[in-house]
């Protein structure tokens, strides 16, 4: 078996320590931190978000198998930069305003990173213009909106105006998910995309960043 493959289900069973010796000696031996990343990390986190999907693993499982990839990411990252890898895009994250729940967004914020998708990530309770500011200053060709009451989810549609307002609408994809939301409500809103878990999340973005 070769080293990227051990790394991947090292980060699969979420064996953060293992998963950190390993990139430690696939550097030793001369393996590219570019394939470390791809078929390494991506790859087992990638095997994760599946699983996910198919209810074959949880959230739990997800968020130790998170910090494994986030362990080893953190070993390779001045390797990436010597390189010059890039990550796949640019995506802002965050939770709507009025709403304090962080855990679908950051499942998604896992399953992006663990398909090369860099995040900013603006957190909980987050106004339209701060997403707006986030989305100028990164690039960001991606947004991801989350909510998970009923009262708060309309906030997505004022996300929608206020891109619209500041001429940035055809700049960026709009993703939104959690709880009440609906592809309908998406339908309504003019929303790009929206997904019901988090890994298909990541599949929809990184398809984005592909067109």
């Amino acid at each position: 078996m070769s080293i990227t493959n051990e790394i991947s289900l090292a980060l699969q069973k979420g064996k953060r320590a293992q998963v950190q010796e390993l990139v430690k000696k696939a550097l030793e031996e001369g393996v590219s931190a570019k394939a470390i990343l791809n078929e390494g990390l991506i790859a087992g986190m990638s095997e994760v978000g599946e699983k996910f999907k198919n209810n074959e693993v949880y959230v739990p499982e997800v968020l130790i198998a998170a910090r494994a990839m986030n362990a080893g990411t953190a070993i390779i990252k001045p390797y990436l930069a010597a390189e010059g890898v890039e990550p796949v895009g640019k995506a802002v994250v965050c939770t709507v305003r009025g709403d304090l729940h962080d855990i679908g967004k950051n499942l998604v914020k896992m399953m992006f990173e663990g398909v090369g998708i860099e995040c900013i990530d603006l957190g909980v309770d987050v106004e339209a213009d701060k997403i707006i500011e986030a989305v100028k200053e990164s690039g960001a060709k991606v947004i991801g909106l989350s909510s998970l009451l009923t009262t708060t989810m309309v906030y997505h549609a004022e996300v929608i105006k206020a891109l619209e307002a500041a001429g940035m609408r055809d700049q960026v994809k709009v993703m939104i998910g959690g709880a009440p939301v609906t592809q309908e409500f998406a339908d309504e809103i003019g929303a790009d995309a929206y997904t019901s878990d988090a890994a298909s999340a990541a599949d929809v973005a990184l398809s984005f960043f592909k067109n």
